[in-house]
Protein backbone atom coordinates (compact mmCIF):
# COMPACT_ATOMS: atom_id res chain seq x y z
CA UNK A 1 0.00 0.00 0.00
CA UNK A 2 0.80 3.64 -0.76
CA UNK A 3 -0.21 6.48 1.08
CA UNK A 4 0.00 10.16 -0.85
CA UNK A 5 -0.54 13.21 0.81
CA UNK A 6 -1.07 16.92 -1.31
CA UNK A 7 0.36 20.26 -0.09
CA UNK A 8 1.31 23.90 -1.53
CA UNK A 9 -2.52 24.85 -3.07
CA UNK A 10 -3.98 27.91 -2.14
CA UNK A 11 -5.60 31.29 -3.68
CA UNK A 12 -3.47 32.82 -6.38
CA UNK A 13 -3.91 35.70 -8.77
CA UNK A 14 -4.31 35.17 -12.48
CA UNK A 15 -0.57 35.24 -13.75
CA UNK A 16 0.76 34.04 -10.96
CA UNK A 17 3.14 30.37 -9.80
CA UNK A 18 2.46 27.92 -6.97
CA UNK A 19 4.25 24.51 -6.06
CA UNK A 20 1.97 21.61 -5.62
CA UNK A 21 4.11 18.71 -3.71
CA UNK A 22 3.05 14.95 -3.12
CA UNK A 23 4.94 13.39 -0.77
CA UNK A 24 4.72 9.23 -0.73
CA UNK A 25 4.81 6.87 2.15
CA UNK A 26 4.25 3.34 2.87
CA UNK A 27 6.17 1.60 0.03
CA UNK A 28 9.47 2.38 -2.41
CA UNK A 29 8.71 5.79 -4.37
CA UNK A 30 11.31 4.93 -6.60
CA UNK A 31 8.96 2.28 -7.85
CA UNK A 32 6.22 3.97 -9.26
CA UNK A 33 5.17 5.81 -11.84
CA UNK A 34 3.46 9.26 -10.63
CA UNK A 35 0.83 11.62 -12.44
CA UNK A 36 -1.33 14.84 -11.50
CA UNK A 37 -4.96 14.90 -12.08
CA UNK A 38 -7.34 17.47 -11.41
CA UNK A 39 -11.40 17.88 -10.74
CA UNK A 40 -13.22 21.69 -11.63
CA UNK A 41 -16.40 21.89 -9.71
CA UNK A 42 -19.09 19.52 -11.94
CA UNK A 43 -16.83 18.61 -14.57
CA UNK A 44 -14.69 15.35 -15.01
CA UNK A 45 -11.34 14.54 -13.49
CA UNK A 46 -8.59 15.17 -15.80
CA UNK A 47 -5.25 14.40 -16.31
CA UNK A 48 -2.86 17.42 -15.79
CA UNK A 49 1.01 15.62 -16.36
CA UNK A 50 2.87 12.85 -15.31
CA UNK A 51 6.20 11.21 -15.20
CA UNK A 52 8.27 7.98 -15.34
CA UNK A 53 9.92 5.91 -12.27
CA UNK A 54 12.90 6.83 -13.30
CA UNK A 55 11.68 10.47 -13.99
CA UNK A 56 11.49 10.57 -17.72
CA UNK A 57 10.33 10.86 -19.67
CA UNK A 58 7.46 13.48 -18.98
CA UNK A 59 4.06 14.08 -20.13
CA UNK A 60 1.83 17.38 -19.83
CA UNK A 61 -1.81 17.47 -21.27
CA UNK A 62 -2.19 20.72 -23.86
CA UNK A 63 -3.71 22.76 -21.62
CA UNK A 64 -1.07 23.03 -18.95
CA UNK A 65 2.04 22.73 -21.96
CA UNK A 66 4.22 25.29 -21.16
CA UNK A 67 2.65 26.29 -17.95
CA UNK A 68 3.20 23.54 -15.79
CA UNK A 69 6.35 21.04 -15.07
CA UNK A 70 6.32 17.99 -13.90
CA UNK A 71 9.12 16.87 -11.16
CA UNK A 72 10.37 14.28 -8.63
CA UNK A 73 12.69 13.73 -5.96
CA UNK A 74 13.31 9.79 -5.10
CA UNK A 75 15.36 10.79 -2.35
CA UNK A 76 12.85 12.84 -0.34
CA UNK A 77 9.49 10.40 -1.42
CA UNK A 78 8.26 13.63 -3.83
CA UNK A 79 6.59 14.83 -6.91
CA UNK A 80 6.40 18.31 -7.64
CA UNK A 81 3.79 20.43 -9.94
CA UNK A 82 5.03 23.97 -10.24
CA UNK A 83 2.29 26.07 -11.74
CA UNK A 84 3.48 29.10 -13.86
CA UNK A 85 1.12 31.67 -15.38
CA UNK A 86 -2.18 30.58 -13.45
CA UNK A 87 -5.34 30.84 -15.01
CA UNK A 88 -8.72 31.02 -13.76
CA UNK A 89 -10.05 27.88 -15.63
CA UNK A 90 -6.88 26.54 -13.70
CA UNK A 91 -9.05 26.15 -10.68
CA UNK A 92 -9.79 22.58 -8.77
CA UNK A 93 -8.92 20.06 -6.71
CA UNK A 94 -5.31 19.15 -7.68
CA UNK A 95 -4.56 15.19 -7.14
CA UNK A 96 -1.35 12.93 -7.08
CA UNK A 97 -1.64 9.56 -7.93
CA UNK A 98 0.70 6.33 -8.11
CA UNK A 99 0.59 3.54 -10.66
CA UNK A 100 3.28 1.19 -12.18
CA UNK A 101 2.73 2.46 -15.78
CA UNK A 102 3.22 6.16 -16.91
CA UNK A 103 -0.55 6.57 -18.38
CA UNK A 104 -2.55 9.85 -18.91
CA UNK A 105 -5.45 7.87 -17.36
CA UNK A 106 -6.65 7.93 -14.29
CA UNK A 107 -7.99 4.57 -13.85
CA UNK A 108 -5.02 2.95 -14.46
CA UNK A 109 -3.20 4.53 -10.96
CA UNK A 110 -3.64 2.79 -8.19
CA UNK A 111 -3.55 4.39 -5.36
CA UNK A 112 -4.80 8.26 -4.84
CA UNK A 113 -3.95 11.60 -2.05
CA UNK A 114 -7.26 13.58 -1.00
CA UNK A 115 -6.12 16.59 -3.31
CA UNK A 116 -5.60 20.19 -2.71
CA UNK A 117 -7.39 23.19 -3.83
CA UNK A 118 -5.71 25.22 -6.11
CA UNK A 119 -8.13 28.87 -6.71
CA UNK A 120 -7.08 31.14 -9.57
CA UNK A 121 -8.61 34.30 -9.17
CA UNK A 122 -9.21 37.17 -12.17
Amino acid sequence: QVQLEESGGGLVQAGGSLRLSCAASGRIFSSYAMGWFRQAPGKEREFVAAISWSGGPTYAADSVKGRFTISRDNAKNTVYLQMNSLKPEDTAVYYCAAGVVTTVVARTYNYWGQGTQVTVSS
